[in-house]
């Protein structure tokens, strides 16, 4: 390499160490403020990509070293908008940050009106369709499971079309219904379970007494409003479609006795009873030692450890203009429980017209028809059993997983037996139960001024 060469790299060389030294140096004095002039305290001032910053005082002044990774500077404070300016060659900025308002712009059904969350005082909880749209399940109010404070939703039985309990503020009565007032786009209804995830646009929850205030003593378990989904305005069609598949699986089964300890435990009832005897229904307790080793029936396997199916079909045609506007939608729910021989198949189709007969009055008329087939467990125990002690759950834990020994050493004829077992039980019992729903409403709304 010549000499002039290397007189030229020295030169570039210092160039380039003089530009990074010049970028690492660089300090910018950073104030911040808000959309009324006052100063902000406390927002961060943090270079791009680094953990370099630091937080504006009292006067909403930062100073901040930049370490030469970048040339941009991000500024940010709850509730406002985070901006991102570029400050290279800069020795001070100026910035405004505006409030992030968005959230309490939402609107908010209370009553017979609406206003937007900033407007509000009273205790209310919101839930959007985006929130529960793409959630599988087949009734809806699962999906607002530990969505909203003060809101408890529970299952009231393993049915594929169990209903949901909703308790607003927990229970107020011992012995009455503590169930919550349904109002479906304005209209009292007594369940929600049958309307699909995806028709919904808002849930909203009111809590305190003076947003229940209109209904009266029907609001005093809360009011659970739901607006379903509307037609476009903007005069285009908007076509959507959502499938979906899933599988649920038992997680965990109820530790039982093993043939072994079952026996034993035959055997020390047999007895301590009035009616004891020198050997139990599974042998004398030498003879307990052979039940080591042998595999029992798994009832709960046998009927709960199946692997559910569920498939899930949405399509909606919403459109219009600011005269008429329209929403049909169609659902499918096709559903294999976990328990054998139950599933539930759902067809939903409901359709939303609104018009402006002028401009103080618009027409709506709302159309719902549901068709529900369930078979297997259904609403509760199976019909030839009086409680739920005797339910084909508890029997699946309680049964026992061999067959008792009848006095000459042989198996009892289980045929000859008046105990069925529960995998019988479930295999031979039919149940299957269809239920049509149709639900038609029209309201007109007058805006006098």
């Amino acid at each position: 390499m010549s000499l002039k060469q290397k007189s030229i790299r020295t030169m570039l060389l210092c160039a380039l160490l003089m530009f990074v030294g010049s970028i690492a140096a660089q300090t910018v004095k950073v104030n911040v403020k808000d959309s009324q002039g006052e100063a902000v305290i406390g927002a961060t001032v943090l270079e791009t990509g680094t953990s370099n910053g630091g937080v504006t005082d009292i006067d909403g002044n930062c100073t901040i070293k930049l370490s030469g990774k970048s040339s941009n500077i991000t500024v940010s404070f709850i509730g406002m908008t985070s901006q991102t300016l570029n400050v290279k060659g800069k020795s001070s900025v100026n910035v405004v940050l505006k409030e992030e308002d968005t959230a309490l712009d939402d609107v908010v059904v209370i009553g017979y009106t609406s206003v937007r969350k900033k407007d509000l005082t009273g205790a209310v909880a919101q839930v959007s369709g985006k929130q529960i749209e793409d959630i599988p399940v087949t009734n809806v109010t699962e999906a607002l499971t530990g969505k909203m404070a003060g809101v408890n939703v529970t299952t009231t039985e393993g049915s594929p079309d169990a209903e949901i309990n909703i308790r607003v503020r927990g229970g107020g009565s011992i012995s009455q219904d503590n169930s919550p007032l349904y109002i479906v786009d304005g209209f009292e209804v007594s369940s929600i379970s049958d309307i699909p995830s995806s028709d919904i646009e808002t849930i909203d929850v009111l809590k305190d007494a003076a947003s229940t205030a209109i209904y009266g003593a029907r609001g005093a378990n809360g009011v659970i409003i739901v607006t379903t989904k509307g037609g476009k305005t903007d005069g285009g069609v908007q076509i959507n479609l959502n499938t979906s598949y899933g599988w649920e699986k038992v997680v965990k089964e109820i530790g039982v006795m093993d043939p072994y300890n079952f026996g034993m435990y035959q055997y020390e009832l047999a007895s301590g009873s009035q009616f004891s005897t020198d050997k139990g229904n599974y042998g004398i307790y030498s003879e307990l030692n052979q039940l080591h080793g042998i595999e029992g029936k798994n009832w709960q396997d046998m009927i709960f450890g199946r692997t559910g199916k569920q498939k899930n079909i949405d399509l909606s045609v919403a459109g219009g203009d600011k005269k008429f506007n329209y929403n049909i939608s169609y659902a499918y729910v096709d559903k294999d429980a976990i328990m054998l021989g139950s599933g539930l198949i759902r067809n939903n189709i409901s359709a939303k017209l609104s018009g402006n007969l002028n401009k103080w009055l618009t027409a709506d008329f709302k159309f719902a028809l549901s068709h529900t087939k369930v078979y297997g467990l259904a609403k509760g125990t199976d019909s030839n059993e009086s409680n739920a002690t005797n339910s084909w759950s508890n029997k699946s834990i309680r049964y026992a997983p061999i067959n008792a020994i009848s006095s000459d050493g042989t198996d009892f004829d289980e045929e000859s037996s008046t105990r069925v077992d529960p995998l019988t039980s479930v295999r031979g019992t039919s149940k299957k139960s269809m239920q049509l729903k149709h639900n038609y409403n029209f309201g007109l709304t007058w805006k006098p001024w």
